[in-house]
């Protein structure tokens, strides 16, 4: 069975790197220390007399400097050797010091990280509300404390929005289910429904179920927006808007200069179409001058884009941002005539952001949406022509 370390094995590591740079810089010092003496000149000019006047040969009490150099130097080795052990044994007491300090300190440092260890481990999908908060001096470990609760910031926005978009799709796919399970019930509890009827009763089923379709189609299209691309291949946007125009129902003005992008062209030609869908369904009702104009080419700085301006109802400025959310729809009458899905703008928005680029949505004060969408460039590759010498 495979033993899992505990948190404190860090610390221990730190006590036994606190001790053998201790013991390390003792060592140094110790050996520095007896060079030091033992190069010192003070016993050398003592042994050697100099400095001394002449010692008269043969007068008593007076010994030959032979003899004097040897009592010297057996002193000053006896020094050395003393210097040497006792400083061998004040560096193996402060060697345990340092052990028990380096504990010490290890665990002083590495106290506020225990502390986030602690909340983190209590954090969990139920209350990522919870941060860890470090506070004290703007250091290392109070970053990776703010970077933490960053981190759990993001995850709690991305929860709440799994949680409302799981209960949104539910509330929608069961809508078409319900209206089913009602006609059926209805066309049965009537013994006399004629054969007309009962058609009638087939074709609102279909329309039903062909209603779920489109949704369950438009949410697996988000879906694979929103884990990437799987391809990339040459496509032109005014290609694709040129193919995808609106023909009936509203005056359409298009400016399609080549807007050439990287990217995949079944998610670039359902942006196309969401897009101009969108336009087309929320302007102005039939019998009023509606239109939409659309705008393709390139930016000062070579990025492919695509403009979409349509009339239509008046939009307040602060909603335009929430356009991009799914199910997200505007006022009761939409939701009363149940005006599409909810999903076009945040397929646009999980489409353009799998290419690397940006989507703007801005109100006109007449009425109406301004959409823009900002590409990376198209940088062709393929082998260099060659040069000539």
């Amino acid at each position: 069975m495979t033993r899992v370390r505990g948190p404190r094995s860090i610390r221990r590591r730190l006590t036994l790197l606190y001790s053998a740079l201790f013991v390390v810089a003792g060592a140094l010092l110790l050996g520095f220390t007896y060079v030091l003496a033992a190069s010192s000149k003070a016993g050398r000019t003592l042994a050697s007399g100099e400095g001394q006047g002449p010692v008269p040969a043969g007068e008593p009490g007076t010994l030959d400097p032979p003899a004097v150099n040897a009592v010297v130097e057996a002193v000053r080795s006896d020094q050395l050797h003393e210097l040497l052990v006792k400083g061998c044994v004040a560096l193996a007491v402060m060697a345990l010091a340092s052990v028990a300090l380096g504990w010490l300190m290890a665990g002083r440092v590495l106290a506020p990280l225990r502390t986030m260890i602690s909340a983190a481990r209590r954090i969990s999908a139920d209350n990522l509300h919870e941060r860890l908060a470090v506070a004290g001096p703007d250091d290392e470990l109070k970053a990776m404390a703010d970077t933490f609760d960053a981190v759990l910031a993001r995850l709690e926005g991305a929860f709440e929005a799994q949680k409302s978009f799981v209960a949104n799709a539910s509330h929608e796919l069961r809508t078409p289910l319900t209206l089913q399970q009602t006609i059926v019930d209805v066309t049965l509890a009537d013994p006399e429904a004629s054969a007309d009827s009962l058609r009638a009763a087939l074709l609102r089923v279909r329309a039903a179920g062909q209603e779920q379709e489109r949704l369950i189609d438009a949410l697996l299209t988000l879906a694979r927006s929103q884990r990437g691309l799987e391809r990339r291949e040459f496509v032109d946007l005014a290609e694709v808007v040129r193919e995808r125009l609106p023909d009936a129902g509203v005056k359409v003005e298009a400016w399609l200069d080549p807007a050439p992008v990287l990217g995949d062209r079944q998610l670039v030609e359902r942006l196309v179409v969401n897009l101009t869908d969108n336009a087309v369904r929320h302007n102005l009702p039939e019998g009023e001058s509606s239109w939409v104009s659309v705008w393709t080419g390139t930016d000062a700085a070579g990025r492919p884009g695509l403009r979409i301006e349509n009339s239509g109802p008046v939009i307040a400025a602060d909603q335009a941002a929430g356009l991009f959310r799914p199910f997200r729809r505007l006022g009761p009458e939409r939701v009363r005539k149940r005006d599409g899905h909810g999903l076009g703008l945040s397929i646009v928005a999980a489409v353009v952001a799998a290419h690397g680029g940006r989507v703007l949505a801005r109100t006109r004060p007449r009425g109406g949406l301004v959409v823009e969408v900002a590409l990376p460039a198209y940088v062709p590759s393929g082998p260099r022509a060659p040069v000539n010498a």
